[in-house]
């Protein structure tokens, strides 16, 4: 007998919350306790007040289990909605960067071509190695950092995902 295991998505969540005092340490530890993994996690305060806060968080899993994470979610009492941007339709997803490159020469304007065709901006320079800034989508990020590991990255600081449904509805 073969055990069927399910396919493994990824799935955007967007979850609003009172901005207090703990909630993002009562929120990753829902994922912990049930051993899930977040592979991205982001809070911002949202509201004039700063009563409300949203928390994006980015993780894998089958359809079920993503599913039972919602539930837990939005049992949570400090929880106000959970949208699953992935699956409620059409949606934006960006992130920040920050991509250290070293070189000289022709690797240096190489990598200044490389940044040009991005749209990375460079936000530091020096004779030996610049600081680049890129914003997009987590792919567009994922291939500017392949290109230039060849072209002397020295080190990649990224923001995580933050996503919002396209039109004019709200999450």
């Amino acid at each position: 007998m073969k055990i069927k295991s399910a396919e493994s998505e990824r799935h955007v969540l967007n979850v609003t919350v009172d901005n207090e005092p703990g909630i993002l340490a009562k929120i990753t530890g829902l994922f912990t306790a049930r051993g899930y993994n977040i592979d991205s996690l982001t809070v911002a305060d949202i509201s004039d007040d700063h009563a409300i806060s949203r928390i994006t968080v980015v993780t894998n899993g089958p359809p079920e289990v993503i599913d039972q994470i919602e539930a837990q979610l939005e049992r949570l009492v400090p929880v106000h909605k959970v949208t699953d941007l992935t699956t409620a339709g059409p949606h934006v997803e960006r992130e920040l960067a920050l991509i250290k490159v070293a070189g000289t020469g022709e690797k240096r304007v190489e990598a200044l071509r490389v940044a040009e065709i991005f749209r990375a901006s460079v936000v530091d320079t020096t004779t030996e190695s610049f600081v680049f800034e890129l914003t997009g989508a987590p792919d567009k990020i994922d291939s500017f950092i392949v290109l230039m590991r060849d072209l002397g990255l020295v080190e990649v600081a990224r923001s995580g995902v933050v996503g919002m449904i396209r039109g004019a509805a709200g999450a």
